[in-house]
C-alpha cells in the first residue's frame, strides 16, 4: 500500500471513529488536493486553539480555495468543524476538517 492510501486509510478510520460521516471519495479527493503536506506532521494537522490557523483555513480554504465570500458565517463554519473533530482531539487532521467544510458548504463538484 503507497503512503497516500495509508493517510486515505488513517483518515477514513478516524472519520468513522468520529461518525463525521464523510465518503471515502470525498477524503480521498480533498486529501489528493492538500499534496505534499499529509506527509509533515505539523501541516497535516489543524490546530483548533490557534487564531491564526483558523484565520489561514478560512482564508486560503474557503475563500480562495472554495471561492466563499468571507463573513463571520466562515468563521463560524470553521468553529463548527473544528468542534465536531473534538476539543479535546489532538488529531485534528486537516483532510477531515476540509471535507467537513466542503460537504457543509456544498462545494463537492470541486473535488469531483
Amino acid at each position: 500500500m503507497s503512503k497516500f492510501e495509508e493517510k486515505v486509510q488513517l483518515y477514513k478510520q478516524s472519520s468513522d471513529e468520529l461518525g463525521l460521516g464523510l465518503s471515502e471519495s470525498l477524503i480521498r479527493s480533498v486529501t489528493k488536493g492538500l499534496g505534499p503536506s499529509i506527509y509533515q506532521e505539523d501541516s497535516s494537522k489543524v490546530s483548533g486553539s490557534d487564531k491564526d490557523e483558523l484565520t489561514r483555513v478560512k482564508t486560503n480554504f474557503l475563500v480562495k480555495k472554495l471561492g466563499l465570500k468571507d463573513g463571520p458565517e466562515l468563521d463560524a463554519a470553521v468553529a463548527e468543524a473544528v468542534e465536531k473533530m473534538g476539543q479535546s482531539n489532538r488529531n485534528k487532521y486537516r483532510a477531515l476538517v476540509y471535507a467537513l467544510l466542503v460537504k457543509k458548504f456544498k462545494k463537492e463538484s470541486i473535488y469531483s
